[in-house]
């Protein structure tokens, strides 16, 4: 397991209750109470009218300065797992406090419209270190949901919640890749980044038979409340229906809604820094968009020698997503990282977002432990202290995007140098898709593209049989520019028939 799987711990915060709905104040989760769809709505809204207070991280002196193996050798037992035994198609395990997750995480039970406070119990883990066990109510710092999303009647994770608003998921066959987050405030700005924190969750019992399960979720900042619903359908495609409402405290100028995180080490196009026996390693090779336009963009994720803000403006988007488009193990020729299985995010807006942009951040890294791309829709304005906020959405994390679409799909880009002039880049990008299934025994393709800085020059399109699809080449020639962004599409006689790559050119 990489570091950067223990997802960051961000800013800690501390826990609250629900009795009634009045207790908005700092505090454990110690009594039972009503609840209803409004509950942590309601809460949400009353915490974010009061003042931020700073949380107590207070933990056991055995738990204080855990290592990253001692924690991960404190493990769930699976019998102690929340409807373990019940038939109920899920069961909930909760991780320990320690090593970077000191916050308690309040969890709570509902059932039939009656909230009650989950206890942690020490004979839930197993020790491989008997002083580790604590018998304090100590609380936990995470849950992951279990169901038999691989082979009926066996229990497997397919979802996890922990450390600051982070969460990930994965379908049928797949491996842990990428994750989400609640909300992002900050990210990319020199100044750096507030973390929310999922501070408290309510999990609805599910009914026998029922095919998905309800979690909410309070979200706090220094910054911003936030009330989450999250109905979870795992399967070929793991679905999850997000309700969320912020609460501001403050105006929040670089606000990111529906923030995706994953890493890109090096592929084909980027690898000029990197030696390394593989192809490539990420969780993602690029940003894939459809515009409210109706454009499909695909933007190739890289590793940049500085970090790289890019905002793609939008109004009313219908949908954007990291994306993992190599399938097969000859992709990375990984056996432990299994890159190839790693699933693809894409959010779906529902409703109408207005005006704003689909943001990327592409950070620098010398290695693929830290995650250093980061996707999320950015409003147009600020959001306004003691305004409620609301934003709708369907995650699906899988093998594609949940939609089919009948232009051809970049499968590949390349870059290296071009053979008579070192300061001149060579671009291979490939083509693939329904374009080319009944061409016609002359088909004429051309590539359409345009820059912002340099020059183009030796343009060439031809049929790759192996692939079933067709190739691109150029060259890029920079000059004197420090960045370019590039745009090609490819096309016929009668227009463009593939999505539009569009590129970031820096030395």
């Amino acid at each position: 397991m990489l570091r950067r799987d223990f997802m960051k711990a961000g800013t800690a915060l501390s826990a609250i209750t629900v009795a009634g709905i009045g207790a908005a104040r700092p505090a454990r989760a110690t009594q039972s109470g009503n609840f209803d769809p409004t509950t942590v709505r309601t809460l949400a809204h009353q915490l974010s009218q009061q003042a931020y207070q700073a949380p107590s991280q207070s933990l056991p002196s055995a738990l204080r300065n855990l290592n990253f193996d001692q924690y991960n050798s404190m493990a769930f037992r699976s019998e102690q797992a929340l409807w373990h035994g019940e038939n109920l198609g899920f069961d909930v395990e909760f991780f320990p406090r320690g090593y970077l997750y000191a916050p308690r995480i309040d969890m709570h039970e509902v059932i039939d419209g009656q909230s009650r406070p989950i206890a942690f119990n020490p004979d839930m883990f197993t020790y491989n270190d008997p002083a580790l066990r604590v018998n304090d109510d100590i609380g936990f710092a995470g849950l992951r949901l279990r169901a038999p999303i691989n082979t009926p009647g066996v229990m497997e994770e397919f979802c996890v919640f922990l450390g600051a608003s982070y969460f990930r998921a994965v379908a049928k066959g797949q491996n842990y890749g990428l994750s989400a987050r609640g909300f992002a405030n900050g990210t990319g700005d020199p100044k750096g980044e507030e973390f929310a924190l999922f501070r408290a969750f309510w999990l609805e019992k599910p009914k026998a038979g029922v095919d998905s399960i309800v979690i909410h979720a309070l979200l706090d900042s220094p910054s911003l409340v936030g009330a989450f619903r999250f109905t979870i359908r795992p399967g070929e495609t793991t679905v999850f229906d997000v309700q969320s409402y912020l609460y501001p405290r403050k105006a929040i100028a670089e606000s990111g809604i529906a923030p995706l995180t994953g890493m890109f080490y090096f592929d084909a196009n980027d690898r000029t820094r990197v030696d390394d026996w593989r192809p490539a390693a990420h969780d993602s090779e690029g940003l894939s968009m459809w515009t409210g336009s109706g454009q499909q963009l695909w933007r190739p994720l890289r590793n940049p020698r500085d970090l790289q803000f890019s905002a793609f403006s939008d109004v009313r988007p219908h949908g954007f997503g990291l994306m993992q488009r190599k399938r097969a193990f000859t992709d990375f020729e990984d056996v432990s990282l299994n890159y190839e299985k790693r699933p693809s995010l894409w959010i779906e807006p529902i409703g109408d977002w207005g005006a704003g942009s689909v943001d990327l951040v592409e950070i620098p890294t010398p290695n693929e432990v830290n995650d250093n791309i980061v996707s999320f829709w950015r409003p147009q304005d600020a959001l306004a202290a003691g305004r409620e906020y609301v934003f709708t959405y369907r995650m699906y994390w899988g093998w594609d995007t949940p939609w089919p679409t009948k232009l051809a799909r970049i499968s590949a880009t390349r870059v290296g140098e071009a053979t008579d002039d070192s300061h001149t880049r060579f671009f291979d990008i490939d083509f693939v898709g329904t374009p080319f299934d009944n061409l016609p025994e002359k088909p004429h393709f051309h590539l359409q593209c345009r820059t912002s800085a340099g020059e183009i020059r030796n343009v060439v399109v031809e049929p790759v049989p192996p692939i079933h699809g067709w190739r691109s080449t150029f060259e890029f020639a920079p000059g004197d520019a420090k960045v370019a962004e590039l745009n090609c599409v490819l096309a016929d006689d009668n227009g463009p028939v593939s999505e539009e790559w569009v590129y970031r050119w820096t030395p």
